[in-house]
């Protein structure tokens, strides 16, 4: 396998994990589970609602951070670098 194929192996998969989180904490916290999550308290707030108000805008901003992190890693490895 070329080094185009692994780079676009591992984008993908980085790309998979980010829209499992997603899912996860936007529909699965946010709506699925909210009931459950209701019974836990978090600064006061229901869990279940802080994830489907506030949580899951802190997640998202940090799998954007997260995913920027790891294809400059992963940039580096294919020595695909963006020249500054």
């Amino acid at each position: 396998m070329d080094n185009s194929q692994s780079y676009w192996r591992e984008n993908l998969r980085l790309i998979f994990i980010s829209l499992t989180i997603w899912f996860v904490v936007s529909f699965g916290f946010g709506i699925l589970l909210v009931e459950p999550l209701n019974e836990i308290r978090l600064g006061g707030y229901k869990l279940g609602f802080w994830f489907a108000q506030q949580g899951s805008i802190y997640t998202f901003v940090g799998l954007i951070f997260w995913y920027s992190h790891k294809m400059n890693q992963l940039d580096k490895k294919y020595k695909v670098e963006e020249e500054s």
